[in-house]
């Protein structure tokens, strides 16, 4: 029998289970996600840094783990909630059960709750503060302890994610046969802020014949400019948008200037240096399954999501104009403006995972790209 474990929410609401993964003691803003696949990507994209991420979907880890699902170099969640996991996955790829990965980063995790309650939960009040605990089982001194913490508002979590110095990208999408490849870049040349950017982004770009070349969140918008990229991309992320002030003022300084495409994190900041006002979720858009309806087309795109923050509707400028909504609650999920060259959305166009419906906002930031140089 596995150890005994507990999360207990900020609210005092609590769910006793079982430990899997790393066994301790962890905290974080609690949230679900509405996947049924794709965990380790989900685990290992940098946008969930201080966040626990429980799963909707009942069996989690049934394919296991490998060296190649990841979109960056580590495990980001602050923990992890299932209602079941497998120790015994089943996949030709598979190199190591969900668990053994869990350990191996020492993240907590815990099985064996009634995730559809907790979900329901937190759909009714909110995602809110939480801690994992496998070491202390007190629930007084544990709710005590997650009404104190801190919420993501107002926090700037990107510099924990980012990377150090600038480094080129050359690796594309993944083939069954040979794995992850290497492309020439012979098109455009884009630098990409990493406010925490998932590797499929910059795969996307490669596969397509682009340049990439990516900085730190706080890379001076001046050294951007003296590389005289074809476009600049500001990539997804963690935590509140409007805690990132220097991304902001970088962003102000760079619209206008050239072709900017911004992703998720990316998008908000873009809202905030044109004026917009962002918002704190009731309890965000974590899935691969959201429905985003892109006004200019009429169309509606299943996609991918993860994102606690919103731009505000009515502050929007009018020399922007809205591209997407999201069609359960109606939040902005797109922004353009032709004459100071930006796009940005809020879903996850490189999916990873997810469907595939949004891949077109690459090639649309490259047509913008070619059209700007002439």
């Amino acid at each position: 029998m596995s150890k005994k474990a507990v999360l207990v929410l900020a609210d005092g609401r609590y769910f006793e289970g079982y430990s899997f993964g790393y066994e301790g003691k962890t905290s974080g803003e609690v949230v679900f996600n509405t996947s049924m696949t794709g965990y380790q990507e989900i685990i290992t994209d940098p946008s969930y840094s201080g966040q626990i991420v429980t799963m909707t979907y009942t069996q989690i880890g049934n394919y296991g783990t490998n060296f190649e699902d990841i979109e960056s170099s580590q495990i980001h969640v602050s923990g992890f909630v299932v209602k079941e996991s497998q120790n015994y996955p089943s996949n030709w790829r598979s190199q190591k059960s969900l668990s053994t990965y869990l350990n191996d980063y020492k993240i907590v995790g815990i099985e064996g709750i009634d995730t559809r309650a907790l979900v329901k939960h937190l759909r009714d009040f909110g995602a809110q503060q939480g801690i994992i605990s496998t070491s202390n089982l007190d629930i007084a001194a544990l709710k005590k302890e997650a009404s104190a913490l801190p919420t993501l508002e107002g926090q700037n979590l990107v510099d924990n994610v980012t990377c150090k110095q600038p480094y080129d990208w050359d690796t594309a999408c993944w083939d069954i046969e040979k794995g992850y490849t290497k492309k020439s870049a012979d098109d455009c040349f884009v630098v990409v802020y990493d406010f925490g950017v998932k590797q499929n982004i910059l795969r996307m770009f490669t596969e397509r014949g682009v340049k990439v070349k990516v900085v730190p969140a706080n890379y001076s918008y001046k050294k951007v400019l003296s590389m005289n990229p074809d476009g600049i991309f500001l990539s997804n992320g963690p935590g509140d948008p409007a805690a990132v002030e220097y991304a902001i003022e970088n962003t102000k300084n760079l619209i206008g200037k050239k072709p900017l495409f911004g992703i998720c994190l990316g998008h908000q900041i873009i809202g905030l240096a044109i004026g917009c006002k962002t918002y704190k979720l009731k309890f965000g858009h974590h899935g691969g399954n959201q429905p985003i309806k892109n006004i200019v087309t009429g169309k509606v795109e299943i996609a991918a999501e993860n994102h606690g923050f919103a731009v505000e509707e009515s502050s929007i400028p009018s020399f922007a104009k809205v591209t997407h909504v999201n069609l359960n609650d109606n939040t902005i999920e797109g922004l353009e403006s032709e004459s100071y060259k930006f796009l940005s959305v809020q879903n996850h166009p490189e999916s990873s995972p997810g469907p595939n419906d949004s891949r077109y906002m690459f090639d649309k930031f490259i047509d913008m790209m070619k059209l700007s140089r002439g």
